[in-house]
């Protein structure tokens, strides 16, 4: 029999970057007395050193709050922040399927961005109860009224009865909760059917093995009961069940509505799929939750680490991050010039960056990082097709029918002001344009843009351009036929397979001049000639030459004739000349990171 729970209420932040998630949570924190002013400290929720020094939220994070409402009653708040950045829009959709409702936080001076947009419409496509929550009305370029007019008009939410607050002060913080109590619908929920309950979350701790965070949606659990995983068919013992409040905070029980952490002795991270179902061994559901579908890496790069020894420390920092991120996959690979390494998948640059950095942190890894490339179709002549993740197993061009590659479709706010410049850089990006509006002195553009254009340097223009004030987001659209070339780079004659990328032919030759004026500069000079080349199958495009260190041969050579300085510098060129032929050039990592930052300046 399904009743509801009055008391509960789960709901989400959802907001653009920067407009103010964080700092909102922080006081809600503090107004409900769930942490002693003397342990409060800002972006109480965001618990990673890189989310502190980056500013921005990169893990969804959970807390419950207790508040007494105005009427007397006492009310369990789940409160779930989220990021606001593109490339964690995976941790957004799984946060939001474990709400019923959401406050969505717009930044009363900017107004609705993109960021904004693609939260939203994640929110309804979850049947989510949205209050719009208008913050920063504190600041002296705030418009709470545009800002109500343009949610309406860009949106369609009514925001008539939004809630105006200043996170950083303070103002109109019980408003929202208020809202939040009376707005909100409580969980629907069945305490007396079999246990089920979502896998939200997982992360990997040294002393407890996995962590999970699940959503009861039906049943109780407890510690002591066998639980078992819908989808693998482990089986566990669980040892504890708590909640964060914002610290771990052991409890009886977790019954139906409620959301919170599970500990079970679960020592395989395959045993904890990030959308599985949990139910008891003894009276196991008949059918799972809907889980999330499977997130897909739009970019792909290799980690190598710089000592072969590493490779197993690799795998298990890959493995337990890949626990905590279910956004992003890995696979073995090896490479005649690198070694052994794995081929990672990430839903943007940033992404990527945010792994590299926790891999070298946490798990204290020298990496060399290749080239970031997406994932082409390749139609063969024989009629069959393949997926091309790495520009080195391209193959040859008489048994290639037709390359493909995926583009998306983009959606960039703007005032008009910076308009002209944003188009022409899209143009300049083989952009097409699907739609153009305005929202008072705001653009919205719609373009179609092929992903390897953006992956690069896209968003670091646009931002560029606009001062900061365009806002960027996209999503997957179609794979449409290209004229691709694979542009390959030597060193010394020798190809460098973690410099390799696909281009556009249009593109192709401008990409590898810059590519090896770059290289000229960060590779150091060896004491014979480097030629360094890029070449499109056995054309080459572009060439530079690192000359050689010149080490002065006659310097005791005192008086004598001429014959005698020839006949040294002779000896000098015979073995430059030799050790061109055997010598072993070294490039420096930052040389492999360089192909990120070959942009059109």
């Amino acid at each position: 029999m399904t009743e509801v729970r009055k008391e509960i209420r789960n709901f989400a932040i959802i907001a653009h970057i920067d407009h103010g998630k964080s700092t909102l949570a922080d006081r809600l924190i503090q107004r409900c007395g769930a942490i002693a002013e003397r342990e409060f400290r800002d972006q109480m929720l965001d618990s990673m050193d890189i989310e502190r020094e980056r500013g921005i939220t990169i893990k969804a994070q959970t807390v419950r709050l207790t508040y007494k409402a105005q009427n007397g009653r006492i009310y369990e708040l789940n409160l779930m922040d989220t990021p606001g950045h593109v490339d964690f829009s995976y941790e957004v959709s799984r946060s939001l399927a474990a709400c019923e409702g959401s406050l969505l936080v717009v930044d009363a001076t900017q107004g609705v961005e993109a960021q904004t947009l693609a939260n939203v419409y994640q929110a309804i496509d979850n049947d989510h109860t949205i209050i719009p929550v208008i913050n920063k009305i504190d600041l002296p370029a705030a418009d709470p009224e545009r800002v109500k007019a343009q949610i309406t008009e860009v949106i369609g939410l009514n925001a008539a009865d939004a809630v105006l607050v200043s996170a950083k002060t303070g103002e109109g913080i019980d408003a929202v909760l208020e809202a939040l109590v009376k707005r909100l619908p409580p969980p629907e929920i069945c305490r007396e059917a079999p246990l089920r309950a979502l896998l939200v979350d997982s992360w990997y701790d040294a002393y407890l093995g996995v962590v999970t965070l699940v959503r009861i949606k039906e049943g109780v659990l407890t510690a002591g009961l066998k639980i078992k995983m819908m989808a693998t068919g482990a089986v566990y013992q669980v040892d504890t069940v708590g909640s964060f409040t914002p610290k771990p905070q052991p409890v009886a029980e977790l019954t139906a509505g409620e959301i919170g952490y599970v500990t079970a002795g679960i020592k395989s991270v395959r045993d904890a799929r990030v959308g599985d179902t949990l139910t008891t061994e003894k009276n196991p559901a008949v059918t799972p939750l809907p889980g999330f579908n499977p997130s897909i890496p739009v970019v792909f790069c290799s980690f190598f680490p710089t000592d072969a020894s590493a490779y197993p420390h690799l795998r298990e920092g890959l493995e337990k991050l890949q626990l905590n991120d279910a956004s992003f996959s890995f696979e073995p690979e090896s490479s005649a010039a690198l070694g052994f390494g794995f081929r990672c998948g990430f839903l943007g640059l940033l992404h990527l960056e945010i792994i590299e950095e926790r891999l070298e942190r946490e798990y204290r890894l020298n990496l060399i990082t290749t080239a970031p490339s997406v994932v082409y179709k390749v139609h063969l002549t024989n009629g069959t097709e393949q997926d091309l993740h790495n520009p080195t197993d391209l193959p040859e061009t008489g048994r290639i029918a037709f390359l493909e590659e995926p583009w998306i479709r983009a959606t960039i706010l703007v005032p008009d002001t910076y308009l002209g410049a944003i188009l022409t850089l899209c143009q300049d990006r083989r952009g097409v344009q699907v739609d153009l509006t305005y929202a008072g002195t705001r653009a919205m553009a719609v373009y179609r843009l092929p992903l390897n254009e953006v992956v690069f340097d896209f968003y670091d223009h646009l931002k560029s351009i606009s001062r900061g004030y365009a806002s960027f987001d996209y999503q997957l659209d179609a794979y449409q036929e290209g004229d691709l070339v694979k542009v390959a780079i030597l060193i010394n004659g020798e190809p460098v397979d973690a410099l390799a990328t696909i281009q556009h032919r249009t593109t192709a030759e401008t990409r590898g001049r810059a590519l090896c004026a770059r290289l000229k500069e960060l590779i150091p000079r060896h004491l014979f000639k480097i030629p360094i080349q890029a070449t499109i199958g056995a054309k080459v495009i572009a060439r530079e030459t690192i000359p050689a260190l010149r080490k002065d041969v006659t310097a005791k050579c005192y008086g004598g004739d001429i014959t005698r300085k020839r006949k040294l510098l002779e000896k000098q060129k015979e073995g430059k000349k030799r050790m061109r032929e055997i010598g072993q050039v070294h490039i420096p990592q930052t040389a492999f990171l360089a192909a990120l930052r070959t942009g059109k300046e």
